[in-house]
């Protein structure tokens, strides 16, 4: 038998290889290792954390980087709808743009009232619940709440060291003597198209002379704080450049911001074109990055 056995080693080296690894009288079964198990409730535990994630994201993009706000006035109509029974518009309003540069004449701005100015033109309803209130207040930080009476939403027309006063011959407002070309301009039904006259304003270094676009229903730096120098805004109270409506979707559109100054001032030609995207080229990466965040980490977590 031992013979038989090292003739068969010897002669047969493929078929002893063949064998050479297999258990031949021991009798057990072969070890095969266990599929790690999954945790079962993964997801679910991951989910808040995803979502508080989601959240914090939301909350920190739109206090550095663009922010939703609600337009519930009239005073920008047709550019910017807000009115008592309509669908009132929600403009991404971009943090970055007025980092690298200054309000031009024709942005659309939302800023803080300066002192003089009083509230707004609308009223906000405060919850008398205090839950009621803490869940608005989370509302607003997501751009879903209710407008702050105290920001204010106008376009730009004339800025530091300009002289704007209001009329020539044809209705047209004047800046450094020249009239503007205003092609936004609303007249609301039932309220004429005559704006109302103010005597020449020098704008202070540092400041803006903003007006509505709904120019004959628009509290603006014309009666603001009394009117004249009281109604300029200090830039540092600009909070951004309205870039886009995203609500309601049948009104998704960029908001235009032509410069009234071009014609009349001769505003050179790189000027007027200057992108609207630069803002919103840095906020929308970083919105997606954040999306991105998320997915990934939902991802690994779901892998493991």
């Amino acid at each position: 038998m031992a013979d038989v056995m090292r003739s068969g080693s010897a002669e047969e080296p493929h078929e002893a290889e063949h064998h050479s690894g297999a258990p031949e009288d021991s009798g057990e079964a072969p070890r095969r290792r266990k599929p790690k198990e999954k945790k079962k409730g993964s997801f679910w535990r991951e989910l808040p954390i995803l979502i508080v994630t989601a959240l914090v994201l939301t909350v920190l993009i739109q206090a550095f980087i663009a922010r939703v706000y609600v337009i519930p006035s009239q005073s920008m109509e047709q550019t910017l709808h807000g009115c008592t029974g309509c669908n009132n518009d929600r403009v991404l309003v971009d943090k970055i743009t007025y980092r690298f540069s200054d309000p031009k004449p024709g942005d659309v701005v939302v800023f803080r009232g300066p002192q003089p100015w009083m509230q707004n033109e609308f009223t906000a309803e405060e919850p008398t619940n205090p839950v009621a209130g803490f869940f608005q207040g989370v509302a607003s930080l997501l751009g879903f709440g209710a407008p702050d009476e105290k920001d204010f939403v106008k376009r730009v027309i004339a800025v530091g060291g300009q002289k704007v006063e209001c009329c020539d011959a044809q209705n047209r407002v004047l800046v450094d003597g020249k009239p503007l070309n205003e092609p936004y301009l609303y007249w609301e039904p039932g309220r004429g198209v005559g704006q109302k006259e103010f005597s020449e304003v020098t704008v202070p270094p540092g400041h803006l002379w903003v007006m509505g676009d709904n120019r004959n229903d628009s509290m603006d730096s014309r009666f603001q704080g009394g009117g004249g120098v009281n109604g300029a805004v200090p830039v540092d109270n600009v909070i951004g450049k309205a870039q886009f409506i995203v609500l309601p979707p049948t009104r998704w559109q960029g908001i235009d911001d032509p410069n009234p100054q071009a014609v009349a001032l001769g505003a050179p030609a790189w000027q007027t074109g200057l992108p609207v995207g630069f803002g919103v080229a840095a906020a929308f990466p970083t919105v997606w990055l954040g999306r991105r965040l998320v997915g990934v980490v939902s991802k690994r977590r779901a892998s493991e």
